[in-house]
């Protein structure tokens, strides 16, 4: 254990502090040691991308659909068991984005009509050469080949047949939100040659994990935050009941009641009568009804008053004219 200071220690210590004898700076050498290697960060250029991302509710529901979607597909073309899991949603600039995954191994270009930009698909090299090595019939008893080597042109086109079946996936995951009609453009491995947007623009990166077997990998889906920007408020009624009910139900409801059929009725007149001269009434019986012919008509829909007519023929048949409508309290 140390050995304290005692007080009279201490004192001649805070007054050589005093008179400079003792210094309260650290060597340069000391402060080199402590020195760390850091990377500059704008904090607002981080705030601002969080709160872009933040505003776009419900966009990981659209993801996760993708992915299981993707996963189906991947497992009845190529025979083989997928799962792709979303790990977590990021935010970054294209063109740092670029240069941090200049290394990958495919990356899949797509148009999004009628959305404005574009999209990316991107899938590293040790799941492109799984997907290739199944795809040309490899054996589930061997070990998948993994070379340390950019993609061929033969092994891209490969890809491309792959990822373009994807397209069917992102399209069906964006249904509730838009008419998406996405095709693949081309397959890269150069990051170099792949461009949708502004190299300043802020982008949205969904990051998934990909197994088939005992094989990992990783893919990222990227959308220009200008691309999925005009979809921000179906997004946030993405999950809403009451937007549920209006899109499911009212509609067909409101549709359903205009071929309803109801029962009109022309009234002249009426009169009460009771139960026993109801009884005792005979053919040639007079009943005299309270009725103007020169007043129009009342027309019952489903004995409820809403118009007046007059009386009269068209083509031989009797008909009415319709001639107002009838307000409530008149």
């Amino acid at each position: 254990m140390e050995t304290l200071l005692n007080k009279k220690e201490i004192d001649d210590l805070l007054d050589a502090i005093k008179k400079g004898k003792v210094s309260l700076d650290l060597d340069r050498e000391d402060q080199q040691q402590l020195a760390k290697e850091s990377t500059p960060v704008n904090l607002f250029q981080v705030n601002a991308l969080s709160d872009e991302l933040s505003r776009l509710p419900n966009f990981d529901i659209v993801l996760d659909t993708f992915a299981q979607n993707l996963a189906i597909t991947l497992t009845n073309d190529l025979q083989r068991t997928f799962s792709i899991t979303r790990s977590q949603i990021d935010s970054s600039h294209f063109l740092d984005f670029l240069l941090e995954n200049k290394d990958v191994g495919a990356i899949a270009v797509l148009d999004v009509s009628p959305l404005k930009h574009g999209a990316l698909i991107l899938v590293d090299a040790h799941m492109c050469f799984s997907m290739v090595e199944i795809m040309l019939g490899a054996s589930t008893d061997i070990e998948l080949l993994h070379p340390n080597r950019k993609l061929t042109s033969l092994e891209l086109r490969i890809i491309h047949s792959i990822m373009a079946k994807g397209c069917d996936d992102l399209n069906r995951a964006f249904a509730p939100l838009v008419d998406l009609q996405s095709s693949l453009l081309k397959v890269e491995s150069n990051s170099r040659l792949v461009s949708i947007t502004e190299p300043d623009a802020e982008i949205l990166i969904g990051n998934f994990d990909i197994r088939v077997g005992d094989q990992t990998g990783i893919m990222k889906i990227v959308f220009p935050l200008s691309t999925i920007d005009p979809l921000r408020d179906n997004l946030q009624d993405l999950l809403s009941v009451n937007k549920t009910k209006q899109g499911l139900w009212t509609k067909t409801l409101e549709s359903e009641a205009y071929n309803l059929v109801t029962k009109l009725i022309a009234q002249s007149g009426t009169i009460s009568m009771s139960v026993n001269e109801i009884l005792a009434m005979k053919k040639g019986d007079t009943v005299f009804i309270d009725y103007n012919p020169n007043s129009p008509l009342r027309i019952l829909v489903e004995n409820k008053h809403k118009f007046y007519a007059i009386p009269g023929t068209h083509n031989g048949k009797k008909a009415i004219n319709i001639t107002g409508v009838h307000k409530k309290g008149a």
